[in-house]
């Protein structure tokens, strides 16, 4: 039997199988208003129709200020709630779980205001930030996103620490200064101030970066402690990504090259991982589940190559497929 086409369950939300659309920026937003478009229906629903089990909506702003480009999603009014909420739906009537990544981008933001950040050094490209005396506001406008993303029907939420953004800027030694324990310390209040507000049914995930692939910088045994944390605070899956804190580093890019480090999180700090970066087989992603590296595989560009590529992989693996009535005769 196939381990990548078993069901997951976490808290109250049973995954149909273990392949995640992994979430990916589509810079698509019109009037830079947040408000997600049909492009996003259509992107995010075909790969519901395509079989995935989970999927997750793009990194998602829970400030203005917070976006990424003035052309991402956000969750911080009601407008955007209700433009979510046809694109939710659409993606459960065909099967699959939904899902959003609440982000902030900190000093990686571009557009026409002054971003936050840990430190007052800018990105390449980017503007300078001011960095942030106090956290507070930035807790509450996770927690007012969370709930958000539950009004508009999300049924996981992920909060987005790695790649460079705001809270990957506090934990990594590259652009805070203090003890492990204090530069993590924002992401953890960040977890446990979003699993209060969400209650004990909703599986709550947190990306991280597993390494900053820097000489002297975030490690893969500082991830495993920052995981123990999450976990504590009320995570329920560590999603292991790597790199984005600088513009520049020397990072081994190859086939599953970041499986590793979701499996050194998973195994020493206890908890369930999700694995990313240049998974493209079906056979790859069987392994990385049935050998433990991992419980969930998410994919993102071999997703937009071939939004059907569950159901490819299905076909590969000799499991039966779950193929839409108007598509069964392709299947």
């Amino acid at each position: 039997m196939s381990q990548l086409f078993s069901p997951l369950t976490l808290r109250s939300v049973t995954l149909p199988n273990r392949i995640a659309v992994s979430p990916m920026c589509q810079y698509s937003v019109s009037k830079e208003d947040g408000v997600p478009t049909t492009w996003h229906l259509v992107h995010l629903g075909s790969r519901a129709v395509g079989g995935a089990g989970l999927v997750i909506a793009e990194a998602t702003s829970v400030e203005p200020r917070g976006r990424i480009s003035p052309q991402d999603t956000g969750i911080w009014n009601d407008e955007q709630v209700e433009a979510w909420k046809p694109i939710v739906a659409f993606i459960k009537e065909h099967g699959a779980v939904p899902a959003i990544q609440l982000a902030h981008a900190g000093r990686k933001a571009i557009g026409d205001w002054v971003p936050v950040s840990s430190t007052t050094e800018s990105f390449p490209g980017g503007n300078q930030p001011e960095k942030l005396t106090g956290t507070s506001e930035i807790v509450k406008a996770f927690v007012d996103g969370a709930l958000r993303a539950r009004e508009a029907g999300f049924e996981v939420i992920e909060i987005h620490a790695a790649h460079g953004y705001l809270l990957h800027q506090f934990y990594s030694p590259l652009t805070n200064e203090g003890s492990l324990e204090e530069r993590i310390a924002l992401s953890v209040e960040v977890t446990a101030a979003v699993r209060a507000a969400v209650g004990p049914e909703v599986p709550l995930f947190v990306r991280i970066t597993g390494s900053d692939w820097v000489e002297g910088a975030w490690t893969s045994d500082d991830s495993v402690v920052l995981a123990q944390a999450l976990k504590a605070a009320g995570a329920d899956l560590i999603d292991v990504s790597s790199g984005g804190i600088v513009a520049h580093a020397d990072i081994p890019v190859g086939p599953g090259y970041q499986v590793p480090l979701a499996e050194a999180v998973r195994r020493k700090a206890d908890v369930p991982t999700g694995a990313v970066g240049l998974i493209t087989e079906a056979v790859q992603a069987e392994k990385i589940v049935t050998d433990g590296s991992a419980d969930l595989v998410l994919l993102a560009r071999e997703l937009l190559r071939d939004p059907y590529w569950p159901l490819h992989a299905a076909q590969q693996l000799g499991v039966e497929v779950r193929a839409p009535k108007q598509y069964a005769r392709a299947f």
